[in-house]
């Protein structure tokens, strides 16, 4: 009998990228690999991507953290990469050991992954020191994420801002554009490109295109999500069609 794994999300209430495309990642693995997943999440009320709305949904997540592990999940990822950067540098280690605590105060203690942790963990996995940067955000929450992430010892060299300000217009962003936005920055010496810093802003479709167009390796805040959890799990980390992190080779 195959092996079943209940993963559990915290996830924006706007937010309708992070239940398509982890899905995606975690049943292609399911196919390819015979581990079989369900999917359960709890929201935090957030529909504009500014860091006052930010900071009130993330005062949300000790409650969601507490609902999954009532479904005893075997994983729970935070879906908000910029709600956990904008909330000050290596924050998401404190909302990963908190959010735990709160599984095991329930006695139904779960492994805690966070997108915005995920993300770091996989740019030094991969060994980037050197990286470019899409992002959906305003401009100032994306120098927030640059700057996380550059105190994390990763150099962002070259970015984007696409400022869509509505969180759901981000998650209606069409992945088709993200290989021209990518053609019209300098990635000639990045060690990868972090083609959506958003576990919102939809990119699954165009990571191979992208690949092949610069390459390099490409990352998203929605793969590397994937990737720590199957780390989490102890599963193959290889998945059809996802990109460099998720190759098998890391």
């Amino acid at each position: 009998m195959q092996k079943l794994f209940r993963i559990g999300q915290i996830v924006p209430s706007s937010n309708t990228t992070m239940e398509t495309e982890i899905p995606a990642m975690l049943n292609a693995h399911s196919v390819a690999h015979g581990a079989r997943f369900t999917f359960h999440s709890s929201r935090m009320r957030m529909k504009t991507v500014k860091k006052e709305e930010l900071a009130a949904m993330d005062s949300e997540s000790d409650r969601c953290a507490l609902e999954l592990s009532d479904a005893r999940v075997d994983v729970l990822g935070y879906a908000c990469l910029v709600a956990i950067m904008s909330m000050g540098k290596s924050y998401h280690r404190v909302s990963q050991d908190r959010l735990h605590g709160c599984t095991v105060e329930n006695g139904a203690p779960a492994p805690v992954v966070t997108s915005a942790g995920a993300l770091v963990d996989a740019l030094k996995v991969v060994g980037a020191k050197r990286i470019a940067v899409v992002a959906p955000y305003m401009k100032p929450l994306t120098q927030l994420v640059i700057e996380y992430i550059e105190h994390e010892g990763v150099k962002v060299t070259d970015s984007r801002a696409l400022e869509i300000p509505d969180n759901i217009e981000v998650g209606r962003h069409d992945p088709a554009k993200l290989p021209g936005i990518v053609a019209g920055m300098n990635v000639s010496d990045v060690d990868a490109i972090v083609l959506s810093a958003c576990v919102q802003m939809p990119s699954l479709p165009s990571i191979a295109e992208v690949e092949a167009r610069t390459g390099k390796p490409v990352i998203t805040a929605a793969v590397a999500t994937t990737y720590a959890m199957l780390k989490v799990l102890k599963l193959k980390t290889l998945v059809p069609g996802a990109g460099a992190l998720l190759s098998g080779a890391y």
